[in-house]
């Protein structure tokens, strides 16, 4: 089995309530990652305000939070797990890494909100975009010449561009003329997984290496290699290169496959990560744990 965990954009309004209402574990994690914060997370995910939410240094923790909270929740209900593969996609990773015992919840979400207001302030020019219908070596051509980069290889047809946001539109007319369906801009705050982004690097690693790593319990495939990692010292390194480097999901969903995934599950807001999986290995089973009613269908799966 392989357990999947969303990255930014993700995020919506209502997520985790009803797990939390329902599961005291999931419930416990916003407890936890409030208390962390200083915040009321459990709060912002229910009731917003939607711009609150979207907000790159709430957005990260609120994600993490809410898988968490949603693994929490299937934990609770003894949903098998066996000896999962953990992978997330971009912050999902964070989650990824607190699913396999590398990270406390806590120094987590205070890692990533560090991570979020690093990405805030590092490029408010900036922006992303989904590339419907081309694949990322006919957009890597596309745009080369611009300031704008392939950002997430996510499925056959589905790819993420990053970078100013005075270069997308050029970027965008020059990928429609090449064939792409669409170009849709996404609810982001910079131009993540850029070169804009290596200016948050260095102080990103500071806040890395003050937490506290503990021994894995399950492998982490991560996004800038697409490997399975087994000790926690590797992410140092891995998590400062992926705020700057493209997310390789579709190698990544390829390797969990190759190595004898034919689960996956995703936990967290939405089902985006497991339709992503179904473009990519079709013979894949999936199944996602957003709310209560997602929970009972998934646990279906093992009865």
């Amino acid at each position: 089995m392989a357990w999947l965990f969303p990255g930014q954009g993700s995020q919506q309004l209502g997520m985790g309530k009803t797990l939390a209402e329902r599961y005291p574990a999931a419930a416990r994690a916003f407890d936890e990652a409030s208390e962390a914060l200083g915040i009321d997370l459990r709060k912002l995910c229910s009731d917003g305000p939607q711009d609150d939410l979207d907000r790159t240094a709430n957005a990260q923790p609120a994600i993490v939070t809410t898988s968490i909270a949603a693994l929490r929740a299937a934990q609770e209900e003894a949903l098998p797990g066996g000896d999962p593969i953990c992978l997330g996609h971009s912050v999902g990773e964070y989650s990824a890494l607190v699913a396999a015992g590398a990270l406390d919840l806590a120094d987590a979400v205070r890692l990533v909100r560090r991570r979020g207001e690093l990405m805030q302030a590092a490029d408010a020019a900036g922006g992303m975009a989904a590339v419907i219908g081309l694949d990322a070596r006919a957009i890597e051509r596309a745009i080369s010449g611009t300031s704008v980069v392939v950002a997430n290889d996510n499925a056959p047809g589905q790819v993420v561009i990053s970078g100013p946001l005075a270069a997308l539109g050029d970027a965008t007319a020059a990928l429609k003329a090449a064939g792409a369906r669409r170009v849709l801009p996404l609810r982001v705050s910079g131009a993540f997984h850029s070169p804009a982004m290596r200016a948050v690097a260095s102080d990103l690693r500071r806040a890395i290496d003050a937490v506290a790593w503990r021994e894995m319990h399950y492998r982490v495939i991560a996004n800038v290699d697409a490997a399975p990692h087994e000790h926690a010292r590797d992410f140092a390194e891995l998590l400062e290169r992926q705020v700057w480097s493209p997310v390789r999901w579709a190698a990544s969903v390829e390797r969990a496959s190759a190595d004898g995934a034919t689960t996956f599950v995703e936990f967290g807001a939405g089902n985006v990560l497991t339709g992503l999986v179904k473009r990519i290995v079709r013979a894949a089973r999936t199944a996602s744990v957003s709310d209560p009613a997602t929970l009972d269908a998934t646990g279906a799966l093992f009865r």
